[in-house]
């Protein structure tokens, strides 16, 4: 399961930077920026409980 929340980070900040630098969907870029934060730190918060 982590591994799967680190991949949809990954490819939510890549959408991010994509719509930083194209302009094309502006809000929707923050809220991609969002959700790419909450996963990242699920997954840190999930890892640190596990271990």
């Amino acid at each position: 399961m982590r591994s799967i929340l680190y991949l949809l980070a990954v490819i939510l900040i890549i959408g991010w930077l994509l719509g930083v630098f194209v302009y094309s969907l502006k809000g929707l870029i923050h809220i991609l920026l969002v959700l790419a934060i909450i996963s990242i730190l699920l997954g840190l918060i999930r890892r640190g409980v596990d271990n």
